[in-house]
C-alpha cells in the first residue's frame, strides 16, 4: 500500500502540477473555423495547429501558462490559461499580415504558405490568371479565349490537363476521354472573386489525389461567406467588358447564402474578332450546426462561345501574307456549357473525429472547330475538324478523419473512398467546312468510364518528425460503343486497377526550418477510345521523389527549395486531327525549385520563383530524346506595395526557349512579360487599373511544331505555328461594396 501511495506521488501528482493537455478551437470574427492557425505554448515553444474544424490540442500546459495564437492575415492573440478543464474558444480579428509572425508549420503542404501570401498580395484579375498562383505553373491560351488553357509545370507540356489534377471544392475539372484531349480542364466556370483558398501540391505524393496527379494537383476552395455584397464593372482595350456581382442573400452565425454572377465580352487583339462571350452564375448555401456539423449546397451554370484565328504558321507572317494577329482560317471557334450541382456534408462525431462527404453532378457539352494543317489533307475543302461531346458526370467522395494517440504519439488517420462516373455520348471527330457542312465522320461513339477508389492515409507526429505513409487503390471500367460500326457487337469493355503507395517525411528542425523528403507513385489514365483499341498503356505509373526545405533565414523572409525526380512509364501526345492519343514512351525528369517571399518593409513585399527541369525521353535514340515543348527554365517574380488605401503590384514571368520537336531542330521561342495592377480604395469604392504586357512585347503565347500546307503551296512545311500573346492590354475597373 505504501508503494502504491509513493508511486501516485511520484508519477501522478506531478502530471497535474506541471502540465496536461488543453483543447480549444480558433475561429474568425464571423465564428467560422480557422484551419492551420498556430497555437504556441510560450514557455516551452511547443506548438500545434488547428484542423479543419478549427480544433487543437496542446500539451503539456498548466494553469497560469500563456498561449500565443497566430494565423496569416489575423491579429496575433495571447491567451492566459486559467482552467485546464475548460475548452478554449479563441476568436481572431483580421489585420494586415506580417511575415515575421509566420511559423513554418509541420505539414506536408507547408509550401502553400507562399501561395497564400501571393493570393493576398496579388488579386486575381481574370480566370486565366487563377492557375498562375501556383509557383512554377505557366499557362497559354490558343483558341479565342474560350478553350481550356495549355498548362506547363515541372518540365511538362501538360496540354490541357493530362498531368495535373484540378478541382473546385472537390468537383473534378479534368475531363476523361474528352473530345479534344485526355484530362481537358476548363476552369472558366470558376468566378475568381469567389475563391477563398488555393491548395496545391507538386508531384504524386498525396493519397487523396488520383488520376492526373503526376506533376501535381491544384485545388480551389470557394468562399462559404461574403464579407459584403459588391458589384464591379471593368472595361479595356479590344472592346473588352466584364461585370461581376456578389450578393449576400443571408448571413448569421449558422447560415450563409450568396449569389455570384459574371459576364465577359471581348474581341481580342486579332484582326478577325474573337466575338468572345462568357456568362457565369453561382449560388452557395452553407449551414453550420451547433455540434460542428456543416452542410453546403453549390449550384452553378457556365456558358461560353467564341471565334478564333487559330495557330498561324511563322512563314505566313515572315512573308507578309498575314500579320501576327491575322488568320489563315478565321472560321475556327466553339462553344461550351457546364452546369454543376454539389452537396457537401461534414459530420463531427467529437473533437477528434469527423467525416466529410460530397456528392456532385455536372451536365457538360462542348463543340470546337479547329484547323491545324490548313490544306494538307484536303486541298479542296481544307482541313477543318469538329470535336463535340455531351457528358453527364456523377461522383461521390467520402473521407473519415480520426485523431488518436499511440504510446503518446499523436496521429491522424484518413480513410477515403468514392467513385466517378462519366457518361459521354456522341463523342465526335468530323471533317467539316466553314463550321457548317460535315464532310466525313472520323470518330463517333459513346464513352462510359467509371473510376472507383479507396485510400488510407496516416500522419504520425513524433515531435519534430512527421511521418506520412499512405496507399491508394484505383479501379477503372472503360466502355466504348462505336456508332460508326453497323454490326450488333460494337461495344467493348476493359477493366484495370492500379495501387499507388506514398511515403513522406517532414522534419521541423525548429519553428523556422523544415526539411522534407517526399516519395510516391501516381498515374494518369489513357483515353477510353485508345484503351479499347488495344493500347497497352492504360494506367501508366509515375514515380516521384522530392528532397527540400522550407525555411526562414531571417524573420521577414520565407524560402522554399526542392530537388525533385519524376519518371513516367508512358507519356501521351494528343493528335487532334486523328482523334487519337499517341503513346510517346518512357520519360525521366530531374529538376530544382526555388521560391521566396520577402517583406522588405511593412508596406513592401518582394517575391520570386525559379524552376529548372531536365526532361528527356528514355527509349528514343541519342539526339531524339527531347520532349517537345517541355520547358527547362521558368521564372516568376515581382513586388507589391500596400500602403493605407493604396496598393500596386508588378509581376513578371519568363520562359526560356525550348525544343518544339524531338531533335530540337525546331525551337519554340521564350518570352519575358510584365503585368501591372494598381488599386485605390475610397469609402465603399475601389478603383483599379490593370495592365497586361506592360512593355508591349511581341510574344508567342502557345507554339507547336506542325506540318501544314497553304492553299497556294505545292509542298507541305513543318515549322512553328503559334498563337500570338496579347499586346499592351489596359483595363480599368470600379468596384462598389454594400
Amino acid at each position: 500500500m505504501r508503494f502504491i501511495f509513493t508511486a501516485v506521488i511520484i508519477f501522478v501528482i506531478p502530471y497535474f502540477l506541471y502540465g496536461q493537455a488543453i483543447e480549444g478551437s480558433v475561429s474568425d470574427s464571423g465564428k467560422l473555423p480557422i484551419e492551420g492557425a498556430y497555437v504556441i505554448h510560450v514557455a516551452s515553444g511547443k506548438h500545434a495547429h488547428t484542423n479543419e474544424l478549427g480544433k487543437f490540442s496542446i500539451e503539456p500546459v498548466k494553469a497560469g501558462d500563456t498561449l500565443l495564437v497566430r494565423h496569416l492575415g489575423y491579429k496575433s492573440m495571447k491567451i492566459a490559461i486559467e482552467n485546464l478543464s475548460l475548452e478554449l474558444d479563441i476568436m481572431l480579428s483580421e489585420t494586415s499580415f506580417r511575415l515575421d509572425e509566420i511559423m513554418v508549420t509541420q505539414s506536408v503542404k507547408a509550401v502553400n504558405l507562399i501561395a497564400d501570401i501571393n493570393t493576398e498580395l496579388y488579386p486575381v484579375n481574370s480566370s486565366q490568371e487563377i492557375l498562375r498562383r501556383v509557383p512554377g505553373l505557366f499557362i497559354g491560351q490558343h483558341a479565342g479565349g474560350g478553350k481550356a488553357e495549355q498548362i506547363f509545370l515541372r518540365g511538362f507540356d501538360i496540354d490541357h490537363g493530362t498531368d495535373v489534377a484540378i478541382d473546385v471544392d472537390g468537383l473534378p475539372v479534368n475531363m476523361v476521354s474528352h473530345a479534344h484531349g485526355q484530362g481537358y480542364a476548363d476552369l472558366h466556370f470558376l468566378i475568381p472573386e469567389t475563391i477563398e483558398k488555393i491548395d496545391f501540391g507538386k508531384g504524386p505524393y498525396y493519397t487523396d489525389r488520383g488520376n492526373f496527379a503526376t506533376a501535381g494537383y491544384v485545388s480551389f476552395k470557394t468562399k462559404d461567406r461574403l464579407e459584403n455584397s459588391s458589384v464591379s464593372v471593368e472595361a479595356g482595350n479590344f472592346n473588352t467588358f466584364r461585370t461581376v456581382g456578389l450578393l449576400k442573400l443571408a448571413q448569421s452565425e449558422h447560415h450563409d447564402a450568396y449569389l455570384a454572377g459574371e459576364f465577359l465580352r471581348s474581341d481580342g487583339p486579332f484582326e478577325s474578332s474573337q466575338d468572345f462571350d462568357r456568362i457565369n452564375v453561382m449560388g452557395k448555401y452553407t449551414v453550420r450546426f451547433h455540434n460542428l456539423d456543416r452542410l453546403s449546397l453549390l449550384v452553378s451554370h457556365f456558358a461560353s462561345e467564341w471565334d478564333a484565328s487559330g495557330q498561324i504558321p511563322q512563314r505566313a507572317v515572315d512573308s507578309g501574307l498575314i500579320t501576327r494577329f491575322g488568320a489563315i482560317d478565321d472560321t475556327e471557334g466553339g462553344e461550351t456549357h457546364r452546369t454543376n450541382v454539389m452537396l457537401k456534408y461534414m459530420k463531427s462525431f467529437n473533437d477528434r473525429s469527423f467525416i466529410k462527404n460530397s456528392l456532385y453532378y455536372s451536365a457538360y457539352d462542348f463543340e470546337l472547330f479547329s484547323n491545324f494543317t490548313f490544306f494538307l489533307n484536303d486541298p479542296v475543302n481544307g482541313d477543318q475538324i469538329r470535336q463535340r461531346e455531351e457528358r453527364n458526370l456523377l461522383g461521390l467522395n467520402s473521407e473519415f478523419n480520426h485523431y488518436f494517440e499511440v504510446n503518446r504519439i499523436e496521429a491522424l488517420m484518413q480513410a477515403g473512398a468514392g467513385f466517378r462516373y462519366d457518361n459521354n455520348d456522341d463523342v465526335e471527330l468530323s471533317r467539316t467546312r466553314n463550321r457548317e457542312t460535315t464532310l466525313e465522320n472520323i470518330q463517333l461513339g459513346d464513352v462510359d468510364e467509371t473510376n472507383a477508389f479507396a485510400y488510407l492515409n496516416f500522419e504520425f507526429d513524433l515531435g519534430p518528425l512527421l511521418i506520412n505513409p499512405g496507399i491508394r487503390l484505383d479501379y477503372f471500367d472503360f466502355k466504348y460503343k462505336n456508332s460508326l460500326l453497323s454490326t450488333d457487337n460494337n461495344e467493348r469493355d476493359l477493366t484495370k486497377s492500379i495501387l499507388s503507395p506514398k511515403l513522406n517525411f517532414i522534419y521541423n528542425y525548429n519553428e523556422n526550418v523544415q526539411f522534407f523528403l517526399k516519395s510516391g507513385i501516381g498515374f494518369h489514365s489513357n483515353d477510353t477510345r485508345v484503351v479499347i483499341q488495344g493500347e497497352r498503356s492504360v494506367l501508366p505509373a509515375a514515380y516521384g521523389s522530392d528532397l527540400g526545405a522550407t525555411w526562414k533565414p531571417v524573420p521577414n523572409l520565407i524560402v522554399n527549395t526542392a530537388l525533385w525526380y519524376l519518371a513516367l512509364d508512358q507519356e501521351f501526345v494528343y493528335v487532334g486531327d486523328e482523334g487519337i492519343v499517341e503513346p510517346s514512351g518512357k520519360t525521366r525528369r530531374l529538376g530544382v525549385d526555388f521560391g521566396f517571399q520577402y517583406q522588405l518593409l511593412d508596406w513592401l513585399f518582394l517575391n520570386g520563383d525559379v524552376n529548372y527541369a531536365y526532361a528527356r525521353s528514355v527509349d528514343e535514340p541519342g539526339g531524339q530524346r527531347y520532349i517537345p515543348l517541355a520547358p527547362d527554365l521558368t521564372a516568376m517574380g515581382g513586388f507589391s506595395v500596400r500602403k493605407d488605401d493604396f496598393s500596386v503590384g508588378l509581376q513578371m514571368r519568363y520562359i526560356k526557349d525550348r525544343p518544339a520537336n524531338e531533335d530540337n531542330s525546331i525551337v519554340a521561342e521564350g518570352y519575358f512579360i510584365t503585368d501591372l495592377n494598381a488599386n485605390y480604395q475610397w469609402k465603399a469604392f475601389t478603383f483599379s487599373a490593370i495592365v497586361e504586357n506592360l512593355f508591349d512585347q511581341d510574344w508567342n503565347e502557345t507554339q507547336f511544331a506542325t506540318e501544314s500546307r497553304l492553299d497556294f503551296e505545292t509542298e507541305s512545311v513543318e515549322e512553328i505555328h503559334f498563337t500570338p500573346g496579347f499586346s499592351f492590354f489596359l483595363k480599368g475597373r470600379i468596384k462598389y461594396r454594400f
